[in-house]
């Protein structure tokens, strides 16, 4: 997708450069103030392919988190399940089913200017995967991670297949880390309700 598919307003996105210092905490604290706070049942889904260096940022990431023990993030497109165009409506299905009421963070490579490339982008709203190379699926997420890998404009497919493994990756490595911090706001929030409502020892009925 390219920049300008994606809808929201200014006040309701936040861009990170992914070489910036602590730009992953920096993204999940973006996240998790935008999270509403009666709902701890996320899922992060991952749109893109491995068949394209530009388009595999979305399953880079899937698979970085798959790593690790997440308590409250359910992931869905991987390296080896990867969701894209020609499963994108019947893994969202899947997800309406398996997980009702839950809240969606989309993540997905897009296209933009040279200037932007690099750029870690988090708002308000849903993606609209495949804007970029003029494909008509679904959108979906309520909030979306978008990582600029490249330049819109002009042959797009070739563009994206001809991206740089080595921006993809990093960019893949911030947000992935930054999911993980999201998920140790979340926990941390859990453990402090509980604390909360533990009885004093020394309270006197």
């Amino acid at each position: 997708m390219s920049l300008k598919d994606i809808l929201f307003t200014k006040s309701e996105e936040k861009r990170f450069y992914y070489t910036n210092q602590a730009v992953a905490y920096k993204i999940a604290k973006s996240l998790y103030e935008w999270i509403p706070k009666d709902n701890k049942e996320i899922i992060i889904l991952c749109i893109g392919t491995d068949r394209s260096t530009g388009d595999s940022l979305g399953p880079l990431v899937g698979s970085q988190l798959q790593d690790y023990h997440l308590n409250y993030l359910s992931i869905y497109g991987t390296l080896d399940a990867p969701v894209h165009a020609k499963n994108l409506e019947e893994t969202i299905e899947e997800i309406h089913t398996n997980h009702n009421n839950s809240f969606v963070i989309a993540v997905d490579a897009c296209l933009g200017k040279q200037s932007s490339i690099g750029t870690i982008i988090t708002g308000h709203g849903p993606l609209k995967p495949g804007a970029a190379v003029q494909k008509k699926l679904p959108e979906i997420g309520h909030l979306h991670i978008s990582g600029v890998v490249n330049m819109s404009g002009y042959m797009e497919y070739f563009v994206l297949q001809n991206t740089r493994l080595s921006i993809v990756m990093n960019m893949a490595k911030q947000i992935s880390q930054s999911l993980r911090f999201l998920d140790y706001f979340l926990y941390k929030e859990d453990q402090q309700i509980l604390s909360n409502h533990v009885p004093n020892p020394n309270f006197n009925v």
